[in-house]
């Protein structure tokens, strides 16, 4: 199954591309690889949590987070390329993480950015990973994601 088909059984509805709050584009391709730049949390023009993970920002919603940073990225991928269903591989995803300083599952909130991700593609949804955890973020949100992804031809 396609990732768009895959998108459809899920109920997931891929959102327009959030615009880049600064000097820069959404995405840059070097032959077969699509690169994102980091993806916030917005849902419907609006950050869905603001504010340190461990502190104001649950770990479920953090997750949340990961999760929706995670979809914004593949708008920006598609946007690029046409459809989801020509990539072929997710190759590597980041996770930034602001949270508190006693706050250490880092990698259970960028699950929401992996589990979507092999959700959507399956197999070729398996992928490279780092959760980052860091001070701050832009618009003080908790999560950031950025994706590489390999496409066809």
């Amino acid at each position: 199954m396609g990732a768009e088909a895959r998108l459809a059984e899920l109920g997931i509805t891929v959102p327009e591309v959030v615009p880049p709050l600064a000097a820069y584009q959404p995405t840059a391709r070097s032959g077969n690889l699509v690169f994102t730049a980091g993806q916030l949390p917005a849902r419907d023009g609006e950050m869905i949590a603001v504010g340190k993970v461990g502190g104001a920002v649950t770990e479920e919603q953090a997750y949340d987070c990961a999760r929706q940073s995670a979809l914004n990225a593949l708008a920006a991928i598609k946007a690029e390329i046409g459809s989801l269903d020509d990539i072929t591989r997710i190759v590597k995803a980041v996770v930034f993480v602001a949270s508190t300083t006693d706050f250490t599952n880092q990698a259970k909130v960028a699950n929401g950015a992996s589990e979507l991700l092999g959700e959507v593609f399956g197999d070729r949804g398996v992928h490279a990973r780092s959760a980052v955890g860091v001070a701050v973020l832009p618009l003080d949100v908790p999560v950031e994601v950025e994706l590489v992804v390999e496409v066809a031809g």
